[in-house]
């Protein structure tokens, strides 16, 4: 019994260890996130131009939107010590899904003109 007890007691505890160590720091996953995002818009953008789906006003103007909100999020992080809050996340991301949805946009309706 007392072998029993000791071995399930070790078990808890070394998953409890185990997932303690995997998890990451909140703050850390939700930066990533949004630097993630931009990375990707930026990909997008970049493989529209060269692909002949974006001209380059088309790109200039999206470029300039990455850029606004590159800008914003570094005030915002300046703002709270370089870290962001909820509401900070929230913004940045409502204007990353516009900003996602015109470069989207703007890839099709090339196509079509």
């Amino acid at each position: 019994m007392k072998v029993s007890l000791l071995g399930v007691g070790l078990l808890a505890l070394t998953s409890t260890i185990g997932f303690a160590q995997a998890a990451p720091a909140p703050m850390q996953r939700h930066a990533a996130t949004i630097n993630q995002r931009r990375e990707h818009q930026q990909q997008r953008i970049g493989q529209g131009i060269r692909t002949g789906r974006l001209n380059a006003r088309q790109g200039g103007r999206l470029e300039r939107r990455e850029a606004s909100i590159g800008r914003q999020e570094r005030h915002m992080r300046a703002a709270d010590g370089g870290r962001l809050n909820h509401f900070d996340r929230v913004r940045l991301n409502h204007r990353l899904n516009h900003t996602s949805r015109a470069i989207y946009r703007a890839k099709h309706r090339s196509s079509r003109q």
